[in-house]
């Protein structure tokens, strides 16, 4: 459950930040592969995401955060001519790592939430922005990455305990939070002019409490899920204790 990102050509960015807690590295890093994009690609035209498909995963949603809504608006607003395809309020996530194909069944996915409770970190901060994006999306970066990929490899931890696929291997995760996606392929120039035009809005700091197991579909062009188990993160210890 030690795992960390490792430079990866599946992933994106490839590399990692060099500084896992670094909001400006990170950002920077994000920036900095974005910007060497050359063509943005369709995100639908993914390989096994058709739609109607159903699907397990671990993830964070954001239901109730007027502060991130607010910038996603706002930088949604400003990327709307692009013709890309916006993510809805309540379809703003994290994702952080698949468990297993519809039709799994629930017992398992029951038995899978009781051993992530039992291993979960502590609840963290977390940090939302500046834009930037990948061949396929639109996207914030996020930041801290350390609280999130140790996260990660305690719920692939989880996965791999109760029989299920790790999904993801922690070494290649990329934390973001998406607000659009790309819906043909077309020169990324245009969009990366438009996004650097939006990366002077201030972060929306936010708090991560708990970690959804949903069941993710795709719907057109929406993904849409329903949470079946909210993991809740341990809670810090008070000055004091311990």
């Amino acid at each position: 459950m030690r795992a960390v990102p490792l430079d990866d050509p599946r992933a994106f960015p490839p590399a990692p930040p060099a500084d896992l807690d670094d909001a400006e590295a990170i950002a920077a890093n994000d920036w900095e592969a974005f910007r060497q994009v050359a063509q943005m690609r369709d995100h639908w035209s993914r390989p096994g995401w058709y739609p109607g498909r159903h699907a397990y995963y671990w993830m964070l949603t954001f239901p109730d955060e007027p502060e991130l809504l607010a910038m996603a608006h706002r930088c949604q607003s400003a990327i709307a001519p692009l013709g890309l395809d916006l993510i809805p309020d309540d379809g703003l996530h994290i994702t952080l790592t698949r468990i297993a194909e519809a039709g799994t069944p629930r017992a398992r996915l029951d038995a899978l939430a009781e051993h992530a409770a039992e291993q979960v970190p502590t609840a963290f901060e977390l940090s939302v922005g500046p834009l930037a994006g990948s061949p396929g999306a639109v996207r914030f970066s996020v930041a801290p990455w350390r609280p999130l990929v140790e996260l990660h490899a305690v719920l692939a931890h989880a996965n791999l305990r109760t029989g299920l696929d790790v999904g993801t291997p922690t070494a290649r995760f990329r934390p973001h939070l998406g607000i659009a996606y790309s819906n043909r392929v077309r020169p990324a120039a245009q969009v990366i002019e438009v996004v650097a035009d939006q990366r002077s809005t201030a972060r929306v700091h936010t708090r991560v409490v708990s970690a959804e197991l949903v069941e993710l579909r795709r719907e057109g062009s929406v993904y849409t899920w329903d949470v079946l188990h909210r993991v809740p993160l341990r809670r810090p210890l008070a000055v004091g204790q311990g």
